[in-house]
């Protein structure tokens, strides 16, 4: 037994270390290589770079790893006062999102290799998918930062476990329904030039998911369809999940990056949910104005959510 669970837990190291992007090199001299901010890329040397070298840019190779002929245009270089860590500014912003080249000429006199070293770039990966995740649950909510799926929205956010429940249906619905959009997407919409139908062919999964959370909801828990009512079913035109497939397909995310998307839509749909439903509960208690009573006192609510949640607008984890 605990040979299994050794042996699950290795499995479970080397796939994380799979999804932490890095410096990638064969020589032994690059200690360390990353991205930083928009337009850098820093280098930690095993050992002392030359500081009259660094001045000479035509020492620097940088290319993005699918376009290997097209050469970045390079700003500056600096060295940091320790001899080892050198900067590499650019004249643009790189895209972290492909790996980059990085050829470095005649920068190490001790360097035994023949003067030359190659690496390869690639972004924090485990880092850039939380980031997707967090993203799509916070930072970019869907309900309070895009405005979206506001009818199922206002519609069960009048009880705690009315809007629970339908927080992890939703989470389950857009799950399913986006990593089966990625699917067709990538091997049957792409690569057939059917990328002009990919909203009806969308909008037809999430159909076929929401009837089966419904058959299978209808069964396991009738109190909790009853109290969903249309809602349900409305979850089939929800904005949301209509528009995630669309972001996976705009932005070429693979598998995992689609489900981590889809996860941080859904959990940051049963968070607005769940904090829309905890105020309007307490509201139930207070002395509202006839005139605001329902739905306008929900509209100021959520719209000063929502100005609470533009307080993580342009905020980077990773």
């Amino acid at each position: 037994m605990i040979k299994g669970l050794k042996t699950v837990g290795t499995l479970i190291v080397l796939m994380l270390v799979l999804m932490i992007g890095g410096c990638k090199s064969e020589h032994g001299i690059i200690k360390k290589a990353e991205f930083k901010g928009d337009d850098r890329i820093v280098v930690t040397f095993a050992l002392p770079v030359d500081a009259e070298a660094i001045h000479d840019l035509t020492r620097f190779l940088v290319t993005e790893k699918p376009d290997p002929d097209i050469l970045l245009g390079i700003e500056g270089v600096t060295l940091a006062p320790d001899g080892k860590k050198v900067t590499i500014r650019f004249k643009d912003s790189l895209n972290h999102n492909q790996p980059h080249v990085v050829t470095v000429k005649g920068l190490v006199p001790q360097d035994k290799s023949g003067g030359t070293v190659t690496f390869t770039v690639e972004k924090f990966y485990l880092g850039y998918l939380l980031s997707i995740m967090i993203g799509a649950m916070i930072i970019q909510n869907f309900v309070f930062s895009k405005y979206l799926g506001l009818c199922v929205f206002f519609g069960t956010s009048q009880k705690k476990t009315t809007a629970v429940g339908m927080g992890i249906t939703f989470t389950v619905v857009i799950i399913f329904a986006s990593l089966m959009s990625w699917f067709l997407y990538q091997f049957v919409l792409k690569p057939f030039r059917l990328d002009y139908l990919q909203i009806i062919v969308f909008i037809g999964l999430v159909s076929l998911t929401v009837q089966g959370v419904d058959t299978v909801l209808r069964k396991v828990n009738p109190a909790l369809f009853k109290a969903f009512g249309v809602y349900l079913v409305l979850v089939i035109a929800n904005c949301i999940v209509i528009a995630v497939p669309l972001i996976l397909a705009d932005n070429e995310y693979n598998m995992i990056e689609s489900f981590m998307l889809a996860l941080g839509a859904g959990l940051g749909f049963l968070i607005a949910l769940f904090l829309m439903s905890s105020v309007r509960e307490r509201l139930e208690f207070a002395n509202v104005p006839a005139s605001y009573r329902g739905l306008p006192i929900a509209f100021i609510v959520a719209g000063l959510f929502a100005l609470s949640f533009m307080g993580f607008s342009g905020m980077s984890i990773f």
